[in-house]
């Protein structure tokens, strides 16, 4: 069972996607999450291969004031769409049905304060996406801004990047968080 855990909407259930195109997170790597990245209040998100919304959902509750989920997948947006009904969490959130490497080319309105990044695994896919913020780290996210990306560990990989570089990663069994900055 998928929850939100803290905030606003608390306690709610959250319902899957349909079929097992998307790899939810689970409860105890998303508390860990949160509790590495402290108060979001105000804060605006990128949710990229949003899938049920769940992240980007709990960023919502604990008072992040915006957040874009971006999934290509139409029963993901329609889980999105109604995850956010139930947990009266509409407000601050924008959905859109487009291919997450679409919306990295557009520049985004502003910059986001946090991209959260959990694709498809083994693909290589998360390098890709990573990669397109790179090249234009301070169009996609503000000066202190992360990039947080959702991985199987046998993913990981060295990248040099010329913008953006690794502060910290984390490992809860099968799930590797990597925390990446705007480097010098």
């Amino acid at each position: 069972m998928m929850r939100v855990i803290s905030g606003k909407a608390k306690g709610r259930k959250l319902k899957r996607v349909p079929g097992d195109s998307t790899r939810p997170i689970m409860d105890r790597v998303k508390e860990s999450l949160f509790n590495i990245l402290g108060d979001v209040s105000g804060q605006r998100w990128l949710d990229l291969f949003a899938g049920t919304g769940q992240v980007g959902i709990e960023a919502l509750s604990r008072g992040a004031a915006e957040v874009v989920f971006v999934d290509k997948m139409r029963p993901a947006i329609l889980t999105i769409q109604e995850n956010l009904r139930h947990t009266q969490l509409t407000a601050g959130a924008e959905v859109r049905q487009m291919d997450a490497f679409a919306y990295l080319q557009q520049p985004p309105a502003r910059p986001f304060d946090l991209i959260y990044i959990a694709p498809p695994q083994y693909k290589g896919i998360w390098l890709e996406a990573l990669k397109m913020v790179a090249t234009r780290p301070s169009a996609c996210l503000n000066p202190d801004g992360l990039v947080v990306v959702q991985i199987d560990p046998k993913e990981m990989q060295p990248v040099a990047l010329p913008s953006l570089q690794l502060a910290d990663e984390r490992r809860y069994g099968n799930t590797l968080l990597c925390f990446y900055e705007i480097g010098d």
